[in-house]
Parts: C-alpha cells; sequence; structure tokens
C-alpha cells in the first residue's frame, strides 16, 4: 500500500470538496475524524462537519481514486428540523440540509 492513512484522508476531504465546490473558508468546517486500512488495498475514511454527529464514510483506493457512492449517516431526521445548522456558513448548511433530507 503505497497510501498512508493520512493521504487517504486528505484524498477523501478534497474529493468531497470538490463534489460540492467547496470554498477554501467552508472547507475549514470539515474534518478527517479516522482513517482506517481495510486488507490490503483501499482505506474508510470518515468525515464531519466539526461539532456536528453526521458523518460520511468514502473508501479510497489504493490508486488513490474514491469510490463516489459514498455513505451518509446522521441521527438527525429531517422531520426534526434544522435549527442546529443555524450557525453554519451557508454552503456548508445547504450540504448537511440536503444530505440529510436525502436519507
Amino acid at each position: 500500500m503505497l497510501l498512508t492513512a493520512t493521504d487517504a484522508g486528505n484524498i477523501a476531504l478534497e474529493f468531497l470538496m470538490a463534489e460540492w465546490n467547496m470554498s477554501e473558508e467552508d472547507r475549514q468546517w470539515f474534518i478527517i475524524v479516522n482513517s482506517r486500512l481495510i486488507g490490503q488495498s483501499w482505506y474508510v475514511v470518515e468525515l464531519a462537519v466539526a461539532g456536528f454527529p453526521d458523518r460520511w464514510y468514502i473508501q479510497v483506493y489504493d490508486t488513490a481514486a474514491c469510490d463516489p457512492d459514498y455513505t451518509f449517516i446522521s441521527p438527525i431526521r429531517g422531520s426534526q428540523g434544522y435549527v442546529d445548522l443555524d450557525d453554519l456558513p451557508v454552503l456548508v448548511a445547504e450540504v448537511l440540509l440536503s444530505e440529510r433530507n436525502a436519507r
């Protein structure tokens, strides 16, 4: 495996930021929670918005490619409202809103 856990985490973060066209200022809200090697050829990277329970899980292969079919998990359902998003930048809040509603 040529990638390190740190490399995989950064690749996954860059993948999502490019998917959502995030500005440098907005991307600072996102953190790499965990990056763990699975077998010998890929990592599962856990990403989050700092201070929020929502999580994205992305597979990063030893080729440095990300599986575009990532998993999003949140304990917060759309029907519970979105008061927790009020203090976030607009684009970050929109991403969380969209992901929560898509579940």
